[in-house]
């Protein structure tokens, strides 16, 4: 099969692409935002533990990285305790929310004070690395930090799933537009 190479040629083409492509781009963080509202994801509660202390939030931000090895991605604003904690113990726990936890979620996503605690009266396991789970979740990982990359006001995590279970049974907690939403079925 053969490939022949595709080149801009007219600067009348290459003025048009760059106008198209300045209409796009962000030009402040809230365009930003509005654009990734329109992203439907899962909802997702990161939590860590070090030296007896225990915190958790939600985040939008996971995603998984390999099959083989098994390997998840989460992404911790830099200034949050959580991001301390994952940073310090090297561990952190994601609980996949089923349908009927907004709540948890709310509580999670800050609607709360940073230093409360956030896990008090809440049902939690452990798995492998001692990380607190939250049960009734439908699903949930264990992971030990193999990697990290900081980039803006973040760091990404990639972790080595250590363990993980399933609930395939419950339906998933959805979010878009700034509102929980649920699967048609």
């Amino acid at each position: 099969m053969a490939f022949s190479r595709c080149a801009l040629t007219p600067s009348v083409t290459r003025s048009r692409m760059e106008k198209t492509m300045e209409s796009f781009m962000p030009t402040d963080p809230e365009q930003l935002r509005r654009a990734m509202r329109q992203w439907a994801t899962g909802v997702a509660i990161v939590t860590a533990t070090h030296q007896g202390v225990s915190h958790g939030m939600t985040v939008s931000s996971f995603t998984s990285v390999s099959l083989t090895p098994p390997q998840v991605l989460i992404s911790l604003a830099q200034n949050t305790r959580t991001h301390a904690l994952v940073r310090a113990s090297q561990f952190f726990g994601v609980t996949l929310l089923a349908q009927g936890q907004q709540e948890i979620s709310d509580r999670f996503a800050g609607r709360t004070p940073d230093d409360q605690d956030r896990l008090a009266g809440l049902e939690t396991f452990t798995l492998e690395t001692g990380v607190p789970l939250l049960r009734g979740g439908l699903a949930h990982f264990d992971c030990r930090v193999i990697a990290t990359f900081t980039s803006g006001t973040h760091t990404l995590f990639i972790g080595a799933v250590l363990a993980a279970q399933s609930q395939p049974e419950a339906d998933p907690l959805l979010y878009y537009d700034r509102q929980y939403r649920r699967i048609a079925r």
